[in-house]
């Protein structure tokens, strides 16, 4: 998750899930997942938040996969659009792909 490199620079870092992004925030969906010379992607989902790492969750892209807040790694947390516009509006920098 290349997030903790942002933490690991002394950079305040939120995440963003959205899409199905969404579902690496929910309990157990990172179980087995790892990519060829990368540490587990669950691994690096706790690293982040244990960091310091703020994980959001798109609540429009949640709504319709049924996911819950009550689904959601500690950490994570379910947040609409003006959560995001609100970071932006207030000088927040944004990286996505």
């Amino acid at each position: 998750m290349s997030a903790n490199v942002g933490l690991s620079s002394g950079q305040e870092v939120t995440a963003m899930l959205t899409i199905e992004g969404v579902w690496v925030a929910t309990q157990g969906y990172c179980d087995g997942l790892q990519a060829n010379g990368f540490a587990p992607l669950g691994e690096l989902v706790q690293k982040f938040v244990a960091g310091g790492g703020t994980l959001w969750v798109c609540g429009a892209c949640a709504k319709p996969r049924n996911i819950t807040a009550e689904q959601l790694i500690p950490g994570a947390q379910v947040v609409g659009a003006a959560s995001a516009i609100e970071a932006l509006a207030n000088g927040a920098q944004s990286l996505s792909w």
